[in-house]
């Protein structure tokens, strides 16, 4: 079971060629994906695509899990692709072995949870 690297692929808005890029790696196997591994999975996804508009942007740069669009799509050899489309162009993921409703359910969760802890952030008074 050990972790995993996977590859995604990154269209920066304006350029007319795609990049690949390893991205990870990820403790457990998809269909075993964590909250915190998803989490993972996204921020690995947006700073990909943040390196290949800007290739001095720092590898560790915390990201925001806001500002972007995301669907999980089936892949046509099998799996699903994750999607993530922002301003600054696309990035997509996969395929990775895991039922498309089970890794949507997750993302979507975890994008929820992401959303509640900023509101509450915002709303402390220091």
């Amino acid at each position: 079971m050990g972790s995993m690297e996977f590859q995604a692929d990154i269209w920066v808005r304006g350029e007319h060629h795609a990049t690949t890029q390893a991205i990870g790696p990820v403790p457990r196997e998809p269909g075993d994906w964590t909250d915190g591994d998803i989490v993972l999975v996204l921020e690995g996804m947006l700073r990909a695509l943040e390196r290949a508009h800007d290739p001095s942007a720092e590898a560790d740069r915390p990201v925001s899990l806001r500002g972007f669009s995301w669907i999980v799509s089936p892949f046509e050899s099998g799996g699903v692709v994750i999607a993530l489309e922002l301003t600054l162009g696309a990035v997509v993921a996969g395929p990775f072995d895991v039922a498309e409703s089970a890794l949507s359910a997750k993302i979507e969760r975890v994008m929820a949870a992401d959303r509640a802890a900023t509101q509450a952030a915002a709303q402390t008074v220091h």
